[in-house]
C-alpha cells in the first residue's frame, strides 16, 4: 500500500507462510517506532522487512489466535523482546494449540501468553499514533480489528476480504456474529475507509458494502 509523503502512518503488507497471510509493518513516521499485526511465520522475512524501511519495532499487535496470523509471534517477541498485544481473551483457546495446529499445517507455531489481551474499546499504540481496538467475534469469538481513524486505515483479519468473509466453520466460528460485526462495528467506520484483510487485496467498505455478495447493502438489507 502506498501513503503520501509527509503521512504519520506508514505500511507495509508482507506475505507469510503458505497461506500467504498479510503480515503489515506499521510504523510512526514521525518516531520510526513500528509494529508487525499477524506474525505469522517467515520471521526473517519480516525482520528484513523492518531493517529496509528502518523500523524499529516496538511490539507485536495480533488480530485473532489462527496459526497462519500468529503462529510466529511469540518466537518473535522473543527474538526481538518486546511485547505482544492481543487478541481478545476469548481466542485462549486457539493460542494453546498453536503447536499442534502448527504440525498439521506444517508452519511453526508457539504458544504463548500476551502481555495484553484486548477488548472492545481498548486503544494501542504505535510510536504516538493511537489505534481503537474493536471486537469483531465471528470468525473467532475473540477477533480484533485495529482502527486507526486519522488514518482511515482498518486492519481486519479474517473478518472480511474483498468481494468475501471470514469462514466461520472453525471451533466457536459464527456467522451470525460474523454479519453483525462486519455491519455493525466496521460500517459505521465510514466507507472510505481502507481495510488490510488477512489474506488478498485491500478494498475499502464502501466498496464491500457495494457489491460483497455476503454483506453488500442489497444483500443485507433484503
Amino acid at each position: 500500500m502506498t501513503s503520501p509523503a509527509d503521512a504519520p502512518l506508514k505500511a507495509v503488507i508482507v506475505p507469510v507462510t503458505a497461506f500467504q497471510q498479510n503480515c503489515t509493518l506499521l510504523w510512526s513516521t514521525r518516531t520510526m517506532k513500528g509494529a508487525f499485526v499477524d506474525a505469522g511465520g517467515d520471521l526473517d522475512r519480516l525482520k528484513a522487512a523492518a531493517k529496509q524501511h528502518g523500523v524499529t519495532i516496538e511490539k507485536l499487535l495480533v488480530t485473532h489466535g489462527h496459526i497462519d496470523h500468529c503462529g510466529g509471534t511469540g518466537i518473535l517477541a522473543e527474538q526481538l523482546g518486546v511485547p505482544i498485544e492481543g487478541p481478545h481473551p476469548e481466542d485462549r483457546f486457539w493460542i494453546a494449540r498453536l503447536g499442534d495446529d502448527g504440525r498439521s499445517y506444517g508452519i511453526e507455531g508457539r504458544p504463548f501468553e500476551p502481555d495484553r489481551w484486548l477488548k472492545d474499546g481498548d486503544q494501542v499504540t504505535v510510536g504516538e499514533l493511537i489505534f481503537d481496538v474493536i471486537h469483531c467475534p465471528g470468525h473467532t469469538p475473540g477477533h480484533v480489528v485495529f482502527h486507526h481513524p486519522a488514518s482511515k486505515l482498518a486492519l481486519v483479519g479474517d473478518v472480511l476480504f474483498q468481494g468475501s468473509i471470514g469462514r466461520t466453520d472453525f471451533p466457536r466460528g459464527n456467522h451470525a456474529d460474523l454479519i453483525a460485526s462486519i455491519t455493525k462495528k466496521l460500517w459505521p467506520l465510514g466507507g472510505d475507509t481502507a481495510f488490510v484483510p488477512g489474506h488478498g487485496a485491500m478494498s475499502t467498505f464502501a466498496h464491500e458494502r457495494a457489491g460483497n455478495p455476503f454483506v453488500g447493502d442489497q444483500v443485507v438489507s433484503g
